[in-house]
């Protein structure tokens, strides 16, 4: 199989990344309610497409990683957040979401950072198997802090260090 060429998103982008949003929506990794029309747009004014990187698979998009602070504050300028993950069923097991995370570590170092954080859901296996993969370790937990699909579930904060 081809690797996925991974970009910068454009903003005629914002359709396609749309509907990977509200395609791939879940309770295994998401904590807000399923999305309903009319939608929000995809971009925002904190999280501009420079913000996302892309996945694309045969010409078509297939996924994004969002990337950003985790806070607004100076002192914490240092750190990178992935604030955002998505693949579309069709092309999970072909390296996708790998390809985007591994993008998304490279453009934090690009951009100074010296650590990457993320959050992840504890019953999402699949997602934090693929980030320890990638050298995030777990470095806390927020027991049933979301009542998710009728249990509570875990938060998980997981960090690697960039230089």
């Amino acid at each position: 199989m081809p690797e996925p060429h991974i970009r910068i998103a454009r903003p005629d982008d914002e359709g396609e990344l749309a509907r990977i949003d509200h395609e791939t929506w879940s309770p295994v990794h998401a904590v807000t309610p399923p999305p309903q029309p009319p939608y929000d747009s995809f971009f925002s004014e904190h999280s501009g497409p420079g913000d996302h990187r892309v996945a694309e698979h045969r010409g078509r998009l297939v996924g994004y990683i969002r990337l950003g602070h985790p806070t607004a504050l100076a002192s914490n300028a240092h750190v990178r957040q992935i604030r955002g993950l998505a693949v579309v069923a069709e092309a999970r097991g072909l390296g996708v979401g790998r390809a985007l995370v591994q993008a998304a570590i490279a453009e934090a170092r690009n951009r100074g950072a010296r650590r990457i954080t993320l959050r992840v859901l504890g019953h999402n296996t699949a997602a934090r198997k693929l980030y320890e993969s990638e050298g995030f370790i777990v470095e806390g937990i927020q027991p049933g802090e979301f009542y998710l699909d009728g249990a509570y579930v875990d938060d998980i904060m997981m960090g690697r260090p960039l230089i």
